[in-house]
């Protein structure tokens, strides 16, 4: 029998495949799995239905299926196995209420259902988490072996023809790599986590970007002219800079900067890797930008592209299909769009994303990469690691050479107080390029964020009032328990606010998202809905004073009441979704940009949050809270940006004498830590809170100090 390529054995027997089901504990696939259906069942009451959220649903529903067949065959006491299927079915169960609530996953559940094109990634994911192994296939007349990981690539007719006029195109060795550095004071020591301490101790006016040549011309094409600070990124390229993390504010043309350094370094061809919601606005950027190196976007599996193009642009969720052929395709430059998205090194995003970096940094000496992100951090310091390692400044455990020999010259050691700022130093000077617009670009009018109370009444504000004292009364219920079961309840003075903590934290694990009662999730919901037509009202007037407006919102029914609103009023509008296909997003972006009846812009938070340039507009309605300041920011700076000549103001609409003003407070503190970690900012790193925790923790303290 042929060996099983992905698992390195043959077929598995089916004892040992009972053996594996009697191996699974009561902790075993199925905990995993409710928390995969959780994470959907968020998503799709945020109104936030992605197609990885669609390929995570069908994912988890085709093993919910195997794992049920698993459980009806294997070898174990009855009573465990009608425990084992009660479980299954609650899943199952779950999975259908979800697909209830949003039609288009109703189909996915079907036994014939098509796979979906990230599905197969999110089952291997799954089942790496879970310890099911890859099912037995069915039995074949023509062959009884398993497909290999490369039977899951595709090669488009176009690659192959392109390999086919160039056979031999052979690495680039034209250099010798940089040698490894002899290592003398800082031998033997664990450096990544003092280099991350670094960013998280900096001083008020810290550097935050490297040292940047003054570019000769910013003139690039006839009507195109570069602002000076995008010219010195491309100067520093013409310098022979080949390593950039460009973390310019958003807004400030991170996109003209990648594709203008790609060709002053000749770094042909160029992988593009981006979002899905912005690859075709990369083809259109190069043609602006670039116009004589021909840009194609990979689709699918890749059928119409053209392989003969200086640029190739592909998205995150269709790499697994596509890592065969880029990792030898010869490329001298790789772009990563929103490079955030690949701070989980354990996905198979960033993995594949990782893994394509070192083979074109194995094939081309010193190609040009660029990591491009405007929210660098969004939780946790941490998300540099993945990022360095793309740009080959670290290994998995130690600096690279280059960053390696900086630090060596710094004479210093982590003992050493002086060796942080020194460490911060070297490593920005391999490449962070942070600037902010009130610095670059003092011609971008101001922008302010203006807070908009709004008075509910009626049906919405007593719902909204109920749930709110639902949970209250739940926290404080669980914090006189917990207290009076502690041997010291008697010594306990006013409010114990280590435990008012402990039980904040368990309510949060414990709810997790909007699929369960009354918790923070839910009622945040609840307000947002109680505030929709007030802010489609606002809405509306300030696009009758003030011009086009954009209107954002988080969840898909406050979105839809906002349009029935314009509809009832005449006022004309578009809206971006995140289940829209980029044909139609983009005339929707197009009719709000160009036609002047159409005055108001509808938008996901989530969906439009990146990749769009509504600039026409200088009026935002945030309709809803972000549970993060840089979700806020990305969509301000849809309109706050380079082109933009009026003042932009963000109105903010808050439900008065809701949690609604906390949750906004908060979300303004925990911006704190990327100022702190890039701008170099003094602000105290308390402020980098838990939004959802600190807000259970205010209304419990509220009403614990209220019954005193």
């Amino acid at each position: 029998m042929p060996p099983d390529r992905r698992t390195g054995g043959g077929h598995r027997p089916a004892p040992q495949r009972q053996r594996q089901a009697n191996r699974q504990s009561e902790d075993g696939p199925i905990p995993v799995l409710a928390m995969a259906t959780g994470s959907v069942d968020a998503a799709v009451r945020r109104g936030r239905v992605t197609p990885t959220t669609r390929a995570t649903f069908q994912a988890v529903a085709l093993l919910v299926r195997e794992l049920r067949d698993l459980t009806k065959t294997a070898e174990m006491p009855e009573a465990r196995r009608a425990e084992q299927l009660r479980r299954i079915d609650g899943l199952a169960t779950a999975l259908a209420k979800t697909a209830a609530r949003e039609g288009s996953l109703l189909s996915l559940l079907a036994e014939g259902a098509t796979i979906l094109p990230g599905t197969s990634t999110e089952l291997r994911e799954l089942r790496v988490k879970t310890g099911l192994a890859e099912p037995d296939p069915p039995p074949s007349a023509e062959t009884t072996s398993r497909p290999g990981p490369e039977d899951r690539q595709v090669m488009p007719a176009s690659v192959r023809a392109r390999i086919m006029s160039n056979p031999f195109l052979a690495p680039d060795y034209s250099a010798a790599a940089p040698s490894r550095p002899r290592t003398r004071s800082l031998s033997g020591w664990e450096l990544l986590q003092p280099l991350l301490r670094a960013f998280e101790t900096s001083t008020d006016g810290a550097p935050s970007c490297m040292t940047l040549p003054e570019p000769e011309d910013t003139h690039i094409l006839r009507g195109r002219d570069l602002m000076p600070h995008q010219a010195q990124v491309v100067a520093a390229a013409k310098a022979g800079h080949r390593t950039f993390l460009l973390a310019d504010e958003p807004g400030l043309g991170k996109t003209a900067q990648a594709l203008l350094s790609a060709q002053t370094a000749n770094a042909y061809p160029l992988l593009v890797v981006a979002p899905n919601v912005v690859k075709t606005s990369w083809a259109r950027e190069a043609a602006m930008w670039t116009p004589s190196h021909r840009a194609t976007v990979v689709h699918g599996d890749g059928d119409d592209i053209d392989a003969f193009s200086d640029i190739v642009i592909v998205n995150y969720d269709i790499l697994d299909r596509h890592v065969g052929w880029l990792g030898t395709f010869g490329f001298r430059g790789m772009v990563v769009d929103e490079a955030h998205f690949i701070k989980n090194k354990t996905s198979l995003r960033s993995r594949h994303v990782l893994d394509l970096s070192r083979k074109i940094r194995a094939r081309t000496v010193r190609p040009l990469l660029l990591a491009l992100t405007g929210t660098p951090l969004i939780n946790d310091i941490e998300d540099f690691l993945a990022i360095w390692e793309f740009l080959g400044w670290i290994g998995d455990k130690e600096p690279g050479p280059e960053l390696m020999a900086r630090l060596e010259e710094t004479n210093l050691t982590p003992i050493d107080s002086d060796f942080y700022p020194d460490a911060r130093r070297s490593v920005i000077e391999m490449g962070i390029v942070r600037r902010r617009k009130v610095d670059v670009a003092k011609d971008i009018p101001a922008r302010r964020v203006a807070d908009v109370p709004l008075e509910l009444d009626g049906a919405a504000a007593r719902s909204v009032l109920e749930a709110e004292q639902r949970l209250v009364r739940r926290l404080v219920r669980r914090y006189e328990s917990a207290l009076a079961a502690r041997k010291d309840a008697e010594a306990v003075v006013g409010i114990d606010l280590g435990l008012v903590r402990q039980v904040c934290s368990r309510e949060l694990r414990e709810s997790g998202d909007e699929s369960s009662g009354d918790n923070v999730f839910t009622m945040m919901r609840q307000i947002g809905q109680a505030k929709a037509e007030l802010a489609a009202d606002y809405t509306a007037q300030l696009s009758r004073n003030a011009g086009k407006v954009v209107f954002f919102a988080k969840h898909i029914d406050v979105m839809d009441t906002a349009e029935q609103y314009f509809a009832q009023r005449g006022i004309g509008y578009s809206s971006i979704r995140g289940d829209q296909t980029t044909r139609v997003r983009q005339r929707n972006v197009d009719a709000f940009v160009n036609d002047p009846d159409v005055h108001v812009i509808v938008c996901s938070l989530l969906a439009a949050g990146v990749g769009i340039n509504l600039q026409v507009a200088s009026n935002v309605v945030l309709a809803e809270l972000s549970w993060t300041a840089a979700e806020q920011t990305q969509a301000i700076d849809r309109v706050h940006r380079i082109g933009q000549d009026e003042p932009v103001t963000a109105w903010r609409m808050l439900a008065a004498q809701t949690i609604d003003s906390r949750v906004a407070e908060l979300v303004d503190q925990k911006a704190g830590l990327a100022a702190r970690a890039l701008d170099g900012s003094d602000e105290d790193m308390a402020a980098s809170v838990d939004v959802q925790l600190e807000a259970l923790v205010t209304l419990l303290t509220n009403a614990l100090a209220a019954a005193a």
